[in-house]
């Protein structure tokens, strides 16, 4: 294993104050399957305050719990104590935290045994539990008693489901069965730790793996929306970003279905938007002509119109441009090639410059003003005209020809 030298640093830190110290967790069980880790926690014996007093930066992360980030340059790594966890009386979270001088019962209380692995600074690792093993068989396995460990904290349900599409294995057999017969803890899980969750199984190389909810008996227990998640390989071509991700899995349900879902799992607003929008334009066929695609740009914008593509080159949508392919538009051209040509039509309106939205109008509501026209219904009337007239007819976007249209309309 390669431990960055800030980690080194903290441990070795650790140890020459006479504790012990080891990178554990979903570090080393990435760094033995070759992944870069995203973080690197460090699992102590030093309590909390011993930790805080040899180092000169320093959060209060979650003190109760034992967890204090250390600071090293604008990187945070967490140091946790040692420690057991007392009951589990909402099927969520410990009722008591108490801090022990033993490795092994800070690694026995984790929720799998590839999550269960320790390191120390000379790269020695500490498997109890065979994490290495499942590893080898690429299997997610509960450390002992599958049923104590989803009584004890209900997300563990998810998070084997994520483990399993992030790392593309299965989940072991007696953790599978436990998985199932306790799917109904679910409800002491908020909304906002099962969107988390979600998301990050959407996010993985196998979204696909969603599916598996519905055989473990999970789906009940989501907003009833997600019993149209309709979620198979081709989400993984999509871009790792939230809004695109539930648009391809949500692709055959209506715009409203995903919002309220995403709602109900109290998502972020921008998230909520972009993913029904996109749901919706994914139905319709793409643009044929300059003009539509312009029209369509200024409706969706460059972004969203740039994801609506990806969205069709994976898959999503292809009825509505088969059929347009077949009687609507251009019947020679195949959905493929509708694609092809909304795309290159979209990239030469942009490099052009070309007017999709009112802040490249050139007569604008103070030159409109100017000439008289009252702020109000009226004026938003003739900006939209010409907003028009430019979207289909791009030339004509000079102050002067604008003021000569709007002479003839009102003539």
């Amino acid at each position: 294993m390669k431990i960055p030298n800030d980690v080194l640093l903290i441990m070795n830190t650790l140890a020459e104050a006479g504790y012990e110290a080891y990178a554990v967790g979903g570090c080393v069980r990435d760094s033995l399957l070759g992944r870069e880790p995203k973080d690197w926690d460090i699992t102590t014996d030093a309590l909390p305050e011993a930790v805080k007093a040899l180092f000169r930066r320093t959060v209060d992360t979650g003190i109760e719990h034992g967890t204090v980030t250390v600071m090293r340059g604008k990187t945070g790594y967490e140091v946790t104590t040692y420690r057991l966890d007392g009951a589990y009386s909402d099927g969520r979270h410990p009722d008591s935290v108490t801090f022990t001088p033993e490795l092994r019962e800070d690694l026995r209380r984790r929720d799998f045994t590839i999550n269960a692995m320790a390191c120390a600074a000379d790269g020695t690792i500490v498997d109890l539990f065979g994490g290495q093993e499942d590893l080898e068989k690429q299997v997610v396995r509960c450390v002992g008693d599958p049923d104590e460990r989803f009584t004890e904290d209900a997300l563990r349900i998810l998070r084997a489901v994520r483990f399993s599409a992030q790392l593309d294995f299965t989940i072991e057999p007696a953790t599978w069965e436990a998985l199932r017969r306790h799917a109904p803890n679910l409800v002491h899980v908020s909304r906002e730790r099962i969107l988390a969750e979600l998301t990050k199984t959407l996010l993985s190389e196998h979204p696909e793996r969603l599916s598996e909810l519905g055989p473990a008996g999970i789906l009940e227990w989501l907003p009833e929306q997600f019993a149209e998640c309709h979620a198979d390989r081709r989400a993984a071509a999509l871009p790792e970003e939230r809004s695109i991700r539930w648009t391809g899995v949500f692709a055959e349900s209506a715009p409203e279905t995903v919002r309220e879902l995403l709602k109900e799992l109290k998502s972020d607003r921008d998230t909520m938007d972009r993913a029904a929008l996109l749901t919706r334009e994914v139905k319709k066929p793409l643009p044929e002509t300059a003009a539509d695609v312009r029209i369509l740009l200024s409706e969706i914008g460059p972004e969203r119109f740039a994801d609506l593509l990806l969205l069709k080159k994976a898959g999503y949508g292809l009825n509505a441009d088969t059929g347009a392919a077949a009687g609507i538009g251009n019947p020679g051209r195949t959905a493929a090639e509708r694609i092809r040509r909304a795309e290159d039509l979209a990239a030469e309106i942009l490099s052009r410059g070309d007017c999709i939205s009112l802040k490249q109008l050139a007569l604008t509501g103070r030159d409109l003003i100017a000439l008289g026209v009252k702020p109000g219904p009226e004026l938003g009337q003739k900006l939209a005209f010409l907003f028009r007239k430019v979207l289909e007819q791009p030339e004509l976007n000079e102050k002067e020809t604008l003021k000569n249209l709007l002479a003839e309309k009102q003539a």
